[in-house]
């Protein structure tokens, strides 16, 4: 991982502690406005802004976007090339509720975005049971606020992983296809 999934923030070390100080140090200031935030992930400001006014993200307050707010925006940038976005916000709503209201979250996003970058740094295959094993690691000091939450976030990390995984090897795939389509150089 040379940048933090969803964004184009370079990573030093990929590990969720590295990650939520970098995440922490971002935020120091008290909030992103929008131009920090598409900056940050690489999407433009009226697709943050249509996200936002479609209810998948709650309002800035004040134009400040918090870290919670920009690790939902960097979920749903990352996995809106291999899931449609009503899928994203139907599995963001399946743990969170209504996603324009952080108060029925059953699991923070910044939470959910920093136990999936434990999976990243924990996986090195795709096999099922290797992603189901790293997903509970991950979540193993998640306090459940209702019964059942921690396994619809593991349920929750391992969609997200497969759809990280499937847009990853879509890109190496255009790479390749993008390298055989260049003219042979004359000798």
């Amino acid at each position: 991982m040379q940048k933090l999934p969803g964004t184009l923030i370079p990573v030093e070390r990929p590990d969720p502690v590295y990650t939520g100080s970098l995440l922490d140090t971002l935020f120091a200031g008290g909030g992103l406005v929008l131009s920090q935030v598409t900056a940050y992930i690489g999407a433009e400001g009226y697709s943050v802004q249509n996200w936002v006014k479609r209810g998948f993200v709650s309002a800035p307050v004040a134009k400040r976007y918090t870290k919670r707010q920009f690790c939902r925006l960097a979920i749903i940038n990352m996995l809106k090339d291999s899931i449609p976005i009503p899928e994203i916000t139907w599995m963001l709503s399946y743990i969170n509720g209504d996603l324009s209201d952080e108060g029925d979250d059953i699991v923070g996003d910044d939470a959910l975005y920093l136990y999936f970058v434990s999976m990243l740094q924990a996986l090195r295959t795709d096999d099922e049971a290797e992603v189901k094993s790293a997903a509970l690691r991950a979540t193993a000091n998640y306090k459940e606020p209702i019964p059942g939450g921690a396994e619809k976030v593991r349920e929750v990390l391992i969609i997200m992983y497969y759809a990280y995984r499937s847009a990853e090897l879509s890109r190496r795939a255009a790479e390749k296809i993008n390298t055989c389509k260049m003219p042979a150089k004359p000798d």
